[in-house]
């Protein structure tokens, strides 16, 4: 029986969540499955993986063959190099302690890439949002300037009607009636009466 160890798609549609099993080569992908040896998720950033290293390095020991994609997730956990310095011992290459120690540096010397590569996509998501929340504030700053700018434009409209309409309104009015002040003839004022042109009595 060939085996094979491979994904097994889980999860909605658009968030895809893989599980890693020992399936038969035969056998559909999403079908049964002889082992579950763990888990893949790529929607996180980056790749969540959990996996059982033992149990993966016990089925490549019993002729098991990853897929591509597989492959590339067990050597990211260091798994295939765990079955590499295994065969070594096997073959008395290497002791089991030096095997042990040469795979617990790689596994430092990982987890402190890994760790480095989350903090500097912390940094990016933070810088990002610094990025976004300036360019929304210059945003804001510049509907904030256009609506006062319009707010301006159309009081300085109304004020416009409003003066057309009162000149218009002062055009149409009817014009008053001019009094014409008719010049005043200069009278003589009468004589005064007195005694020399009182009428003498007869």
């Amino acid at each position: 029986m060939a085996v094979k160890i491979r994904l097994q798609r889980h999860g909605k549609k658009g968030q895809p969540f893989y599980h890693i099993v020992i399936a038969d080569a035969r056998v559909a992908r999403d079908g049964k499955f002889i082992e579950k040896i763990g888990t893949y998720n790529p929607m996180t950033s980056p790749a969540t993986i959990e996996l059982n290293i033992e149990s993966a390095c016990k089925w490549l020991r019993n002729g098991a063959q990853p897929t591509d994609t597989a492959r590339a997730i067990l050597s990211y956990k260091g798994v295939m190099l765990k079955h590499h310095l295994q065969i070594g011992v096997t073959k008395g290459a290497i002791t089991q302690e030096v095997a042990d120690a040469k795979f617990n540096v790689w596994l430092q010397e990982k987890e402190q890439k890994i760790a480095k590569l989350k903090e500097e996509n912390r940094n990016s998501k933070k810088a990002e949002a610094k990025k976004a929340l300036a360019q929304e504030i210059d945003i804001n700053a510049k509907r904030s300037a256009e609506i006062t700018k319009k707010r301006e434009e159309i009081e300085a409209a109304k004020r416009a009607e409003i003066e057309a309409k009162r000149a218009e309104k002062e055009a149409l009015a009817e014009p008053k009636a001019e009094v014409v002040e008719e010049p005043i003839e200069e009278t003589q004022a009468p004589e005064e009466v007195t005694a020399e042109t009182e009428p003498k009595a007869e």
